[in-house]
């Protein structure tokens, strides 16, 4: 019944959107006979299509909106419009959205039932969907009586904003791409939960973390970090006024961001489950953070020692002996009662959620029984896969697992979190993968418990995002790319540092540190082939192609401190950096130790070789910093591969 792992797990909001309303054409891979003459698009659209030239962006636009569009998504247009050479964005109501002259860019912003809107798409010749799932949208750029105009329309608010993110990524260079995308998500529930053991996230670094968010178009941030006290172990307290306050300003930033923030407590250590008193402190809680603005949330009861006695004489006299089945029914009835009064008091609130105590694996158990049958139909449950840590996420797990609780589960995906042993002097900066796209119609929703390392988080979390809105257009190498020019703002040179960066830390760890995942798989590509080069007698290409590695893992520091704008994120990782660039020169003084082996100079080689070893060795004093990372440990760079090529290197 009790897990015994650090990565911890927990609950994440509830649009209302489901699987089932989404129609076949959203599991059509975007990529086909089309090739592609826009702007890169992340998350991969579902269809983009070429209608025609590219227009120029003038120095007078008219923006023409909705009365259901928000004042961020008209914020976002108004900003794409000016960083694209526009100096004037005159705003007024979509009904004079009316054919403009050659010179002026008109701007069409609405709702998809809005005729206004609808004529203006009519118009462009792009046909009207008769609806869209829920945060679909279509964004068209094209000509109208030989006006420029580009329309953008949602389904919802949501799909609005999720517009005007897309509309940021085809507009550069002065021009807005004269394509028609026409968009929505796969998966209803996207995003983060911040759930790991460690330092938490600072206020900043959540705020950026919901920037981030509502620019990939996730639409959910759980808030449940191990180590607030006011989360889990002093629960019953309300937050402080300055803690209450940033609180606050973290729920208005998550709607700003069209992201819904999804409190979570977690008081499954004390609680006393039948108690009114107990009952009250959660009612008080949720009220007091429902005041900030809070709708959705979750009571997180995982990673919790069940004891050999109740926590209060309440539950012993209700329930009995202390069994999986009672503590089933004891957990179901509090939530219940939770559930109900969500309802009954706070219309507006999303369904609750909940993380159980057994909350991976699909083997029935007296628990999950009492769970399922006794339950509130409406509540959420949270479910991590096959195992804390799975290697993979299949169709049939996800069924499986919907089966046991006899309700689609949320997945808590542990990935990347580096809060666990065996990701000790790690960080996981794989793309998103093993995540079956057949496993998404099973599933309520994918939310991704991140590092300690905040920024560094964001280059693994871009490919879930992308992989979340379209799996089945999903590319985890392209995806990776794409995430890496996003850093770089599309200089070339930081995103091979980058994809460098990504490789050398590819390794996906279990929780004894062996790996799920090749660890290096490129580095190790390269390395074998030069092994096929050097045993076919071809020892000074394969010399000149390894040292132009070598080299690379050297310079990589000073490309990406150079080269990437977010300062955070250089933060994060340059004890990592400063770990490549000496296993860089490590391997350079290797090549040069083969190459002096190579002429018959063996003496020489020797002492290369013991020079390349203590440049390795100079490794080992590298380690995470103190107090950021959950477990620390000396810094990991392509283990397994790198060192083991230059410990056989002598007998080559």
């Amino acid at each position: 019944m009790v897990l015994v792992l650090s990565a911890g797990c927990g609950g994440g909001a509830v649009p209302s959107a489901s699987p089932e309303s989404t129609p076949p054409s959203a599991h059509t891979p975007v990529r086909g006979p089309e090739p592609r003459t826009w702007p890169e698009v992340s998350p991969t659209p579902q269809r983009v299509s070429r209608i025609g030239q590219d227009l120029s962006v003038p120095g007078v636009v008219r923006l023409h909106v909705g009365k259901e569009v928000d004042q961020p998504t008209t914020e976002v247009v108004g900003d794409v419009l000016r960083s694209a050479g526009a100096s004037q964005v005159d705003v007024g109501d979509v009904a004079d959205g009316k054919t403009s002259d050659t010179n002026t860019l008109s701007v069409v912003l609405g709702t998809l039932g809005d005729q206004n809107v609808t004529r203006a798409l009519t118009a462009l010749g792009t046909p009207v969907p008769s609806t869209l799932p829920a945060e679909g949208y279509v964004l068209t750029a094209g000509r109208r009586a030989g006006a420029p105009t580009v329309v953008l329309t949602g389904q919802d608010a949501d799909g609005l904003f999720h517009a005007a993110q897309t509309l940021r990524q085809l507009t550069g260079r002065g021009a807005v791409a004269g394509v028609t995308v026409v968009d929505h998500p796969t998966v209803p529930i996207r995003g983060v939960v911040e759930g790991f053991y460690g330092r938490p996230w600072s206020f900043e670094d959540r705020m950026e973390h919901l920037a981030f968010s509502g620019a990939m178009k996730m639409n959910t941030y759980l808030y449940a970090p191990k180590d607030d006290p006011y989360h889990r172990d002093r629960w019953r307290e309300p937050y402080p006024a300055e803690e209450a306050e940033k609180l606050a300003q973290l729920v208005r930033q998550a709607k700003r961001n069209h992201v819904r923030f999804t409190f979570a407590i977690s008081p499954g250590q004390s609680v006393c489950h039948s108690g009114e008193a107990d009952r009250d402190a959660l009612r008080r809680k949720m009220r007091a953070v429902h005041d900030m603005g809070v709708r959705s949330f979750s009571v997180a009861l995982d990673d919790i020692t069940p004891l050999p006695a109740w926590s209060c004489a309440d539950d012993l006299a209700r329930y009995g002996l202390l069994t999986e089945a009672t503590f089933g029914q004891a957990q179901a009835e509090l939530l219940n009662a939770l559930q109900r009064d969500l309802a009954e008091t706070f219309a507006d609130t999303e369904p609750l959620e909940m993380v159980p105590v057994q909350y991976s694996e699909v083997v029935n158990s007296p628990y999950k029984r009492a769970l399922r049958e006794l339950l509130d139909p409406r509540v959420r449950v949270m479910w991590t896969g096959v195992g804390v840590l799975p290697s993979a996420v299949t169709a049939g797990d996800a069924r499986r697992a919907r089966e046991v609780w006899g309700r689609k589960v949320l997945l808590w995906d542990n990935y990347p979190t580096n809060d666990f042993n065996g990701s000790a002097g790690r960080l996981l900066l794989a793309p998103y993968d093993r995540r079956e796209a057949g496993a998404m119609r099973e599933l309520a929703g994918v939310l991704l418990n991140p590092m300690n390392q905040a920024a560094a988080s964001e280059l693994p979390l871009f490919t879930a995002a992308d992989f979340a809105w379209n799996p089945a257009g999903y590319d985890a190498a392209e995806s990776a790319r794409a995430a890496a020019r996003r850093l770089a703002n599309g200089n070339e040179d930081v995103v091979r540092a980058l994809l460098l960066l990504i490789d050398v830390e590819h390794h996906v760890p279990d929780p004894n540190g062996d790996p799920l995942r090749p660890q290096a798989p490129e580095l190790a590509r390269q390395l074998d082939g030069f092994r096929a080069a050097w045993a076919r007698g071809e020892r000074d290409a394969a010399l000149t192609a390894l040292r132009s590695t070598a080299q690379r893992m050297i310079d990589a520091r000073s490309v990406i401190h150079d080269g990437v704008a977010d300062r955070e994120f250089v933060d994060d990782v340059d004890p990592w950096l400063t770990a490549l660039s000496l296993w860089g020169r490590a391997l350079s003084r290797t090549c040069d130790a083969l190459a002096a082996k190579a002429g018959g100079n063996t003496a020489q080689a020797e002492a290369v070789f013991q020079e390349a070893k203590e440049l390795a060795d100079q490794t080992n004093g590298i380690r995470t910093r103190p107090g950021i990372t959950s477990e620390p440990g000396v810094v990991r760079v392509a283990d397994g591969v790198l060192d083991t090529f230059l410990g056989q290197a002598r007998t080559l």
